[in-house]
């Protein structure tokens, strides 16, 4: 009799055969909608590379792309480490944009650069934080699945954002455009020379390394990996399990707010219609495809956001449509998720009364 049992221990090779399986999934399944639309799949591949890296300045776009995943993707990584799914740094990224902007419209837009930046910067990370806390406090209160609550609260936080820029925020002399006024020239990041690299990047960069500290070398680092192994082992071991899951979502929350203020503060520079593209999901599979280390997250959001790029360049180069590259996300997304779940199993020969031989 063959069958699986849960694996003790780490996968094998570290779950690398599972992420390079997810990677040559998508590929597959990428190049049968390229096919299915009538394109060759290695023109369209050749396509997105060049998008991607073919032309001077194209690398700094995909940076661009990376600063913000590279943040929502801690904010998963983080909660998953606990075995707590954060599916809403959609709606904690919208909520991150939306302290920037209440601070550089509403509260302080007469304070200088010094002042500005990183009020703004707080006021996106508070946000996103308390959004997340929202969920985290009616898991640990009130037992709602976590994943039911901030995937639902990515809608309320997109709703009221279009509230506040097509009602008390919009801008009055916008001749009905649906977004506010342009923040104020002293809250914007400052910007590598020559390209349109902002400060965020290197805010992303610092809190990969801050987030392996965290999460390496404190105790509140311990006692989340304890709580991600067995939580019923943490609550008997005195850890205060509730508390620290509380926290954790709120952490998560104010990167993924963080990301959200960086995008109005270095990009957008005001509220309006398209802020919220999806980097929220997206996190879900740089989190995933960087096996939830945070150092990794860095080069798998300049993957992701390389793929982004250059799928732009599908539909000027090939005529395709650009959410073809979503049918890549998505197939990249559940591979990862089945690997994951192969890897966490092994295969055992024998009866059911554990006395086979595991493979």
């Amino acid at each position: 009799m063959i069958r699986l049992e849960k694996r003790h221990g780490p996968p094998p090779l570290g779950g690398l055969p599972a992420t390079g399986a997810a990677l040559v999934l998508a590929l597959v399944l990428g190049a049968a909608a390229f096919a299915a639309l009538g394109a060759d799949p290695l023109a369209a591949y050749a396509a997105m590379i060049r998008g991607a890296l073919g032309y001077p300045g194209a690398f700094t776009e995909v940076l661009l792309k990376a600063a913000p995943l590279t943040l929502t993707g801690l904010a998963v990584a983080l909660c998953c480490s606990l075995q707590v799914w954060n599916i809403g740094a959609e709606g904690q990224f919208v909520f991150g944009a939306v302290g920037a902007g209440l601070v550089g419209l509403r509260l302080w837009p007469e304070a200088g650069p010094w002042a500005l930046i990183p009020a703004c910067l707080l006021a996106g990370a508070l946000l996103g934080g308390l959004w997340a806390g929202l969920a985290a406090l009616l898991k640990t209160r009130c037992g709602v699945n976590e994943i039911l609550s901030t995937l639902l609260l990515n809608y309320v936080a997109v709703i009221f954002m279009e509230h506040l820029y097509f009602g008390p925020w919009r801008d009055p002399a916008g001749f009905g455009f649906p977004g506010t006024a342009e923040l104020p020239a002293a809250s914007f990041l400052p910007v590598w020379p020559g390209t349109r690299l902002h400060l965020g990047l290197a805010l992303a960069l610092a809190c990969a390394a801050l987030l392996l500290f965290l999460l390496r070398r404190t105790g509140f680092g311990y006692r989340a990996r304890i709580i991600g192994h067995s939580p019923s082992a943490a609550r008997y071991g005195g850890f205060r399990v509730e508390r620290i899951t509380v926290l954790a979502l709120c952490l998560s929350g104010a990167l993924a707010g963080l990301a959200g203020a960086c995008e109005v503060l270095g990009m957008q520079h005001r509220l309006q219609d398209g802020l919220a593209s999806g980097y929220g999901f997206d996190g879900i599979i740089v989190a995933f495809l960087a096996r939830l280390h945070p150092l990794a997250v860095v080069p798998a959001a300049v993957f992701l956001g390389a793929a982004e790029v250059g799928g732009d360049q599908l539909q000027t180069a090939l005529g395709l449509p650009g959410a073809v590259v979503a049918v890549i996300e998505a197939a990249l997304l559940f591979g990862l998720l089945l690997g994951e779940w192969i890897s966490g199993r092994r295969v055992v020969l024998g009866g059911a009364d554990g006395g086979g031989r595991g493979q």
